[in-house]
């Protein structure tokens, strides 16, 4: 049985400021709280692309290989811009339409597509396998490991530096809460 640890990444400004991400280094507060977590041990690692994401796996001490399927939602026109800016129509379209894109990225229906296609790949083995990946990250997987609808994506909240616990056989993924 495969256990699979998803930590989402340490605070960014942008997440302090309720800004939608671009690539944020963490915040002095990020660093901070890397200082009293203790992290699962791990056999490998993994890591999105991003900077706030390669820091918190370096700082977990985990020699994590990067994986661009577990890169964050593409924000595309929205990138670092504070959410309070966007259009309400605009804003009110992509909360209640998986499939929108108003920002000119990409959908939370095809972000949960390609994490669940991630997952998939995962290898079943006896391994720790731990993941820095974003809280949009960590919130598609836990929709695909529940084989909950799309639309439970915005029933999930992710702190920084949560860890996620799942274990799984044959592509089946079990949510372990401790």
């Amino acid at each position: 049985m495969t256990r699979l640890f998803l930590t989402s990444h340490a605070s960014t400004h942008a997440q302090q400021r309720v800004r939608f991400p671009a690539d944020d280094p963490i915040s002095e507060r990020g660093r901070r709280e890397l200082e009293r977590v203790a992290p699962p041990v791990v056999d490998r690692a993994f890591t999105a692309p991003e900077i706030r994401a390669v820091d918190t796996a370096a700082a977990l001490d985990w020699p994590a290989t990067v994986e661009p399927a577990l890169r964050d939602l593409d924000y595309a026109n929205w990138s670092g811009v504070p959410m309070d800016s966007i259009p309400e129509l605009e804003l009110a379209a992509w909360l209640s339409d998986p499939n929108a894109a108003p920002h000119g990225g990409e959908s939370i229906a095809h972000l949960i597509t390609r994490v669940g296609a991630w997952l998939d790949t995962v290898d079943e083995s006896p391994e720790r396998i731990g993941v820095v990946a974003h809280p949009a990250v960590v919130k598609a997987a836990t929709v695909c490991a529940l084989g909950a609808p799309v639309t439970a994506f915005w029933r999930v909240d992710v702190r920084p530096l949560s860890v996620t616990r799942f274990s799984g056989r044959g592509g089946r993924w079990t949510l372990k809460l401790s």
